[in-house]
């Protein structure tokens, strides 16, 4: 199973009010384990960059200018994601983004049945603690030093080592049994060799029956007489 966890960087929070991405970055993960393929591009927004967004990602108006825009890149964008699932933290506001930009042009935008939303996850799991991406790296472990400012690509690198801890970590799928032993057939399939016990006596013993005769007769009218 492949996917594409990825991450924007954009110049506000609604597009439909003219903020555009301007950094998108995606890595493929397989059976929920991050891979060495990636996805990077800085995009040129065609806009101004303000000051807030600026002191949030680091990235500025006269740096992107150097770069392609949104419509220079969105075929690789596309070929690299496929038709695989999208997962995202936050995933309506990427999604948004991207699927403004994709119509803008007349591309047909990702349905939100593709998406996979980390941050929902998040919260099923841990309802009432703090999900953000700092916080979850912090409760798996995940190496986050190097988050100085937002970045696509490293948030993307940061979401799939997340998810995957989200999803059951490294041992997903795996049976561990400490009470028996394994068998390799010659076909290389794996049995479990069950351990014989004694069963375990439950008939009461002559004690106990004398015990209860004399808790029965303790009993006035008892439904035992």
């Amino acid at each position: 199973m492949r996917e594409v966890v990825f991450d924007t960087e954009t110049t506000g929070f609604d597009p439909f009010n003219g903020d555009r991405v301007v950094e998108i970055g995606c890595v493929i993960v397989e059976d929920y384990l991050p891979t060495k393929e990636v996805y990077h591009t800085y995009i040129n927004p065609e806009r101004n960059m303000p000051i807030s967004a600026e002191q949030i990602h680091g990235l500025s108006e006269e740096f992107l200018k150097g770069h392609p825009t949104f419509s220079e890149i969105i075929a690789d964008f596309r070929d690299f994601c496929g038709d695989m699932k999208l997962v995202a933290h936050n995933a309506e506001f990427d999604m948004k983004f991207i699927n403004w930009e994709m119509k803008n042009l007349g591309f047909a935008v990702f349905p939100a049945s593709r998406a996979i939303d980390t941050l929902s996850i998040a919260r099923r799991k841990f309802p009432g603690a703090s999900n953000t991406l700092d916080a979850l790296c912090k409760r798996f472990s995940v190496d986050n030093s190097n988050r100085v400012k937002h970045g696509a690509l490293l948030d993307a690198e940061l979401l799939a080592e997340v998810y995957l801890e989200l999803m059951g970590g490294r041992q997903t799928g795996l049976s561990l049994v400490s009470d028996g032993k394994n068998i390799e057939t010659s076909d290389s399939e794996v049995l479990l060799e069950k351990i014989h016990r004694e069963p375990r006596p439950h008939s009461a013993s002559m004690e106990e029956l004398d015990r209860h005769q004399t808790f029965i007769k303790s009993i006035e009218k008892s439904l035992w007489d």
